[in-house]
This record gives C-alpha cells, structure tokens and sequence, in this order.
C-alpha cells in the first residue's frame, strides 16, 4: 500500500495503526529492534530514564520529564495509554505532539512497516508507535526522554534503550495471562530493565524486592531504594509530603503521589553528569500535571482516576474517603484484572455502585462484571454503557461526588460524557 503524505489525514494514520493492533501483543524483541534499525536507531540520539511498574509509573514519568524541563533540559515524555487522543503518548517540553508531525512521522513509520511486513515482520501498534515516538524526540533534538514501559518491561518494545538510570515503581498483580500469576514473577518482567551497571531506583518491599535485588546484582547495577517519605496532607488540587525530612508540594493528588515523587528525585539525582539543582526538583513537583489521577472535574461533582489495580485501589480508597467521604462510583475493569481486590475496595468506600463495560474488546464481561461486583458490594446497578452510567450516577448522588474509576477506558468515557453534556 503505497500514499502520498498529502492524501493523508489523522483518522487514516489512527486506523492503520488500530488495524497493526490485530497483531495482539508480542513479547519479543525482534520487531522493534529490526524496525528501529531501519530507521536509524533514533533511541541512540538522546539520553533517558526508563520507568517500569504496576501503580504510579505514568505518574512518576511525569515529574521526572518535569524537573528535567524546570533544569532547562529539553525533555521528551513518551507514555501509554492515552485517555482519548493518541498524540497524548508523545510529548516534548508540555506539548502533545501535533498531528501535522504525528502524520509526517507515522507515514515514514508505515513504509517501513510495510516493507517488513512483505519480509515476515508484523509489526505491533504498540512498536510502531514507540517507533514514532523516538523519531519525533530526535527531530525535536531533545536531551533527554523519559520513557514509560508499555507492558511488564524485559520484552516491551520500549526496552532497547541505553538509559542512564531505570525506575520500577510499585509492583501488583496486573496483565497476568502475559507476565504471570504471581508478584515473583510479575517482578521478574519488569526488572528485566535492569541494564549493566545502570542505576535502578524502586520503593518496592517483600517478594518483588527481593527478584529486583537478585536482577540488580546479576547485572551489576547499583540499586537505590528509596528512604523514608510521608504524605502530610493533600486536597482535590496536590499534595504535601516529606522525604527524607524535606518538604515537597506535588501537583498531583493522592496520598501515594509522595512515594512516587521520592522515586523521581532518587532518579534525577542519580543521572549522571546532569546539572539538575534541588530547587529546580522541587519546582518540577509542584508544576506536574497528569490527567485522570484522581482528578477533580472543575465545577461538577465528578472524580475521574484511571486506578486499574486492586493495590491501587486499595489506596485510592483510602484518598477519596479522606477528601469527599462516601461516594457514588462507577466501575468497569478489563478482563485480566483483579475484579474481586478492586470490588473489595470500590465497596468499602461507595453508598452506590454502578458497573459498566469499558468500550474495548479487552473489558471483563459485563455479565461477569455485574456478578463480581455484585458479591462484594450491596447496592450494584448494571448500566448499557460507561456514559449512561454516569447519567445514572448523576440522577442518584444527592449530595455525594461521583467517582469514575477501574480503567484508562472508563475514564476516556467519562471525558467523552463531559464533552457531551457540556457540548
């Protein structure tokens, strides 16, 4: 299939790569690197950190490439998923790339991958997007890239850099058909990051510690783990914590957000031959902004997070009971979550609970959905979709917040019910 740039718009770029997604997920690395090859290895222009974890990664990623843009340091961000456009998962300096540069970039991608696809190589979504994002950082000529790990890490298509220093935040039982069935294992995956004697930075405890540590040692990689943080208070707008005995503001709420934020430091800290001053860390906290952590909708009585473990569910039960009390939430999970671990928690801090399937062929059956849910909590009401439960939740919160929560789908569907209504 041969285009002219010229003949191309957003949507086509948008639909190609949703039809590379029928290749499903491949854990391997043969495609990116034979991809990224082809297009001249643009990982190898710009240093990195890269970010592995179950909770907290995009989080921590985000005020990484803050404080590193607060040092005067051009800095690419490259996460996943995105909540409703795709030019959300590349990003340099605070700025999404614009899709005039996602359509001139993804066509050089497509020949390539389509060249490979002749000679046997299918090709990913997820590595032909990680393909673009590295072409457009080294276009943008940025210095550094903070890069979140898509799936697990020792085969995401991400793990072909050379990063000056890894992070695995916390780790839960998450993707299991893919990285097993245990946190041993869990952890194995994603401390497959791990690079020769590069830094690793975690806040990990117990079993997923312990593989981290075995990881780190095998490959002589100095491995910090971070020292004692507390949070001291947060509302709907940030948080105040402490690490080791100095004060931080975060730009974003919840009280895990201080665990997080004392990650990022240990990694800017650890970069080598960086001029990265402490007032330009702190600065970078308070500036971050990330989307859909337990954020508060500005003038309406919604709450979106993207929560999507039931070890961060547990937490942001925690977080909403201290700011709003009980809530209404409404709740969707993909199928190779945790349903009865995040229910267990939805539970304890809901009056009501309305469930819906997220729109993805990746969502729990809602029949499933209902029955989980409905074993757990007392007052579970199935809906047709994520929009009309919200609807739902709205006619019935009296005076409570509603919570959309459960998925980076539900809450790209709470983002679309907002644009509607207030269309």
């Amino acid at each position: 299939m041969a285009h002219d740039v010229t003949d191309f718009v957003k949507e086509d770029v948008v639909a190609w790569l949703r039809n590379l997604a029928t290749h499903g997920v491949r854990l391997e690395l043969k495609n990116i690197t034979e991809l990224l090859d082809r297009i001249g290895n643009p990982q190898l222009s710009f240093r990195t950190v890269h970010v592995a974890g179950s909770d907290g990664k995009g989080s921590t990623s985000a005020m990484i490439a803050s404080a590193l843009r607060e040092s005067g340091y051009r800095t690419g961000l490259y996460t996943s998923p995105h909540i409703i456009d795709l030019n959300e998962r590349i990003n340099v300096d605070g700025e999404n790339i614009s899709d005039y540069e996602l359509l001139i970039l993804a066509h050089e991608v497509m020949i390539v991958v389509e060249c490979m696809n002749m000679e046997g190589f299918d090709c990913t979504f997820f590595e032909a997007v990680t393909a673009l994002a590295f072409l457009y950082f080294r276009k943008r000529g940025v210095d550094f890239a903070v890069i979140e790990v898509g799936m697990g890490g020792r085969f995401d298509a991400t793990n072909v850099l050379a990063p000056d220093v890894t992070v695995i935040t916390n780790i839960s039982r998450e993707h299991t058909k893919y990285l097993g069935n245990t946190i041993r294992e869990i952890a194995f995956e994603k401390a497959g990051i791990i690079k020769p004697g590069t830094p690793c930075v975690t806040c990990n405890t117990g079993d997923a510690l312990e593989v981290i540590s075995e990881v780190a040692a095998e490959r002589g990689a100095p491995l910090v783990r971070i020292g004692e943080a507390e949070m001291v208070s947060m509302d709907e707008d940030g948080s105040f914590g402490t690490y080791m005995g100095t004060r931080y503001r975060i730009g974003i709420p919840g009280s895990y957000q201080i665990s997080n934020a004392a990650m990022a430091i240990e990694a800017l800290r650890l970069i080598p031959d960086a001029d990265i001053p402490e007032s330009a860390i702190a600065a970078g906290l308070e500036k971050v902004r990330w989307p859909a952590r337990m954020e508060k909708v500005g003038g309406m009585p919604l709450i979106i997070d993207v929560t999507h473990t039931s070890a961060g569910m547990k937490v942001l039960k925690h977080d909403i009971l201290a700011l709003y009390g009980r809530v209404v939430t409404v709740f969707g999970i993909l199928d190779d979550k945790d349903l009865c671990g995040m229910a267990a928690s939805v539970s304890e801090m809901s009056d009501k609970v309305f469930v819906a399937a997220p729109a993805t062929e990746r969502a729990l059956d809602p029949a499933e959905l209902l029955r989980g849910t409905g074993i757990i909590c007392d007052d579970v009401t199935p809906a047709a979709s994520v929009e009309e439960a919200i609807d739902m939740a709205m006619a019935v919160r009296g005076d409570r917040m509603v919570l959309v929560t459960g998925s980076f789908r539900m809450a790209e569907a709470a983002v679309r019910w907002l644009r509607r209504t207030s269309a």
